[in-house]
């Protein structure tokens, strides 16, 4: 399948690493609906999580327009269940919902939302986050694109020791976000990192097949099987309970972009980033090396004129 996305210069493939490198650290994998932390980010939470991250799960609507129920009410009861088997999947630490109306975030007023995501990440000491590309091409949801030009603009603001005082004189304390993995979700879409997921490849099966309210692969296993049994007929990859049916269709149907991300850049199965970096967007300046570099070819003592 083609992979309609843009590179951004070189493409750096991140590998599983030994042990715990991690440990101490803290990310915040950041979804407007339940089901976009399993399509675009599951597999990387969970090689993250397995190298020593805490993790936290922070979803911005309360997802009522996206479910089989007639009733609001009972949608979002459904999909607020369901985000939290997928915490409970991927190893993350708790969920935060911040409750904005589904498909309506752009009403919610910016600074609110922004003032909140900088009181989390103080709070919670967040290192890493995962979210949309908040200048991402293609994209037509506004909760989307809200929900990533917040996180944008929180992530460095709370690094700020001028920025909302009232936080600080309460305890909390400036902490920036050092790292930011947005996903490739449209096509034509920047990537310039992908991670090989190979080795949590489960962890990523089971976080889509527990978004059944909305996914649409969640529960599509058990269709099927229903659908050839009618027919009398059967696909033996489908045998076993109602969710070995679910998690084996995804693993034949639902992992082709992975696939082929894979392919391309020489893992089994791979998930595609914008990555940004400890050194910010402006990394590729390199001040403090280049400043040190210099120091070092061309100062010389101060009796030397």
């Amino acid at each position: 399948m083609p992979l309609e996305h843009q590179e951004a210069g070189p493409v750096r493939v991140e590998r599983q690493q030994e042990g715990q490198p991690h440990a101490g650290k803290v990310l915040a994998a950041i979804q407007a609906h339940a089901d976009d932390i399993p399509f675009f980010c599951a597999g990387t939470v969970a090689k993250l999580i397995s190298e020593g991250y805490t993790g936290y799960l922070i979803q911005t609507t309360n997802d009522e327009k996206c479910g089989p129920t007639p009733s609001l009410g009972a949608t979002i009861l459904s999909n607020e269940q369901e985000v939290e088997a997928l915490a409970q999947a991927l190893g993350l630490k708790q969920v935060i919902n911040l409750g904005y109306r589904n498909h309506l975030l752009d009403e919610a007023a910016p600074l609110e939302l922004r003032v909140r995501l900088i009181y989390l990440i103080r709070a919670l000491k967040i290192d890493t986050v995962l979210t949309f590309n908040p200048w991402g091409h293609n994209e037509e949801n506004p909760d989307h694109y809200v929900t990533a030009q917040a996180v944008e603009a929180a992530a460095w603001m709370a690094g700020m020791d001028k920025d909302y005082p009232e936080q600080l004189a309460c305890g909390l304390q400036p902490h920036a976000v050092r790292e930011r993995y947005y996903w490739v979700f449209r096509p034509h879409q920047p990537c310039n990192h992908v991670v090989d997921i190979t080795p949590h490849l489960d962890a990523k099966v089971a976080a889509m097949s527990v978004n059944k309210s909305q996914g649409p692969a969640g529960a599509s296993g058990r269709r099927l099987r229903q659908h050839l049994a009618d027919q009398g007929l059967r696909l033996p990859e489908l045998d076993g309970d109602e969710e070995a049916a679910d998690r084996a269709f995804i693993r034949l149907f639902g992992l082709d972009t992975e696939r082929a991300v894979g392919a391309r850049y020489g893992v089994d199965y791979g998930e595609r980033f914008y990555y940004v970096g400890p050194g910010g967007p402006f990394e590729h300046f390199g001040t403090a090396a280049r400043v040190d570099d210099y120091i070092r070819t061309h100062a010389v003592p101060l009796a030397q004129r």
